[in-house]
């Protein structure tokens, strides 16, 4: 039976809960797995190095500290905006908005408040800072076809690849 090892395919499912609240903040059980190719960064880093020599068929609750999650929370990475950068948006405390950073890259913020002069939003991850406790069951472990090899890319009939369709970022 095939362990998991550098350069697999692995498909799982799982569910993600705040280590310290017990909150579930994410879970694909019910739905198809979630598939990546490991060594790739796809994954989160502590998850995926804690599911190595996990085999199909296996259960395990993982916990990923912060660090080796979303990363640490950063006090610097709030910032106040003027209101008028947010015009046209019904601005709520906790909703979450997507920008564009300087590089082009898509970033998601929270707005944190707000008054009629200026809003607070915050750039860190939604889960930074937090240790996260994941239970997951591997349902496959396989060798990369030639074109997964060669793109990096699982591939996937009739879904999109990349990320677990929630929106938790795991990759």
């Amino acid at each position: 039976m095939m362990t998991i090892e550098d350069n697999n395919v692995v498909s799982f499912n799982y569910e993600v809960k705040d280590a310290k609240t017990g909150e579930v903040v994410d879970s694909n059980v019910g739905q198809a797995p979630l598939s990546f190719i490991t060594g790739k960064q796809q994954i989160i880093p502590g998850l995926e190095n804690q599911m190595k020599g996990m085999s199909a068929g296996e259960n395990a609750d993982i916990l990923v500290p912060a660090a080796e999650a979303y990363g640490e929370y950063n006090p610097e990475a709030v910032q106040t905006m003027p209101r008028e950068q947010f015009a046209g948006i019904d601005l709520q405390e906790g909703m979450t908005l997507y920008g564009q950073s300087e590089d082009g890259q898509t970033v998601q913020v929270t707005v944190k408040s707000f008054d009629e002069n200026e809003v607070v939003i915050d750039f860190n991850h939604p889960l930074a800072g937090k240790d996260l406790l994941f239970s997951v069951t591997v349902s496959e472990v396989r060798e990369p076809t030639v074109n997964e090899s060669l793109s990096g890319q699982v591939e996937q009939p009739g879904q999109e690849s990349g990320g677990c369709g929630t929106g938790c970022g795991c990759h």
